[in-house]
């Protein structure tokens, strides 16, 4: 059995509000027995996968880490919700500074994917990303944190090593990125070629991304204020 499995059981046993107790009851199983299964101690057999999905409306693949689906589908481009159309929360009317921050991100993303597209290159496109993913889940998993009821188990990596980890996973991801992108070949991996470079200045910006410019201009205003003291008057 995998590493995800006795994460998984656990987090769906809190989530039901059950004991160790009852679930192993209605799983037909020692409570002794559940408990080995949900430490990894044990490996449990074939029908006890089956019986565990059943009973808790899941499908074998997410018990066993192979999809983040609870349903086990496999996810394509088109299953993908448009980020403004799916998702306006009534919530954040009242504060525009999430909303602000969202459309600053979000729209200076867009340029960034857009000229990877030109580029053409998918181990700088999935080295980026990887950067840029690693920024969300460790936004994502402070957010998270804040309640401290919260069921943990919804993570592979514990609380004490996600934070160094998604900083190491960001430098070799940047490192490799800044190799790709000046050419050069990375574990048989080839960069982009020189014609394929995105030429690129404020005024060439603003005419290629109009809708999207002043969000990227913006956003690296701030950013850069943040990252340089404050000059005294």
């Amino acid at each position: 059995m995998n590493q995800s499995f006795p994460r998984i059981i656990t987090l769906l046993r809190k989530e039901r509000g059950l004991s160790q107790k009852s679930a192993a009851e209605s799983l037909g199983v020692s409570q002794a027995l559940l408990s080995h299964y949900e430490k990894g101690i044990r490996e449990c057999g074939l029908d006890f996968v089956v019986k565990t999905a059943e009973f808790y409306g899941v499908s074998t693949d997410y018990l066993l880490g192979r999809s983040p689906n609870r349903s086990g589908a496999t996810i394509t481009v088109e299953d993908l919700p448009e980020s403004d159309t799916a998702f306006r929360d009534p919530k954040m009317q009242g504060s525009m500074l999430p909303v602000l921050n969202k459309k600053l991100i979000g729209n200076s993303l867009n340029i960034i994917f857009s000229l990877l597209q030109e580029c053409n290159n998918r181990p700088l496109t999935n080295e980026l990303s990887a950067y840029l993913s690693a920024s969300v889940y460790k936004a994502f998993r402070i957010l998270y944190s804040a309640n401290s009821k919260n069921p943990q188990g919804m993570f592979a990596v514990s609380p004490k090593r996600y934070d160094g980890l998604c900083d190491a996973l960001q430098c070799i991801a940047q490192a490799n990125a800044k190799c790709l992108a000046a050419g050069e070949t990375i574990d048989d991996k080839k960069g982009i070629p020189s014609a394929k470079a995105p030429s690129l200045s404020p005024e060439l910006i603003s005419e290629k991304y109009p809708l999207f410019c002043t969000s990227l201009f913006n956003l690296i205003q701030n950013t850069e204020e943040r990252m340089l003291p404050k000059k005294e008057d």
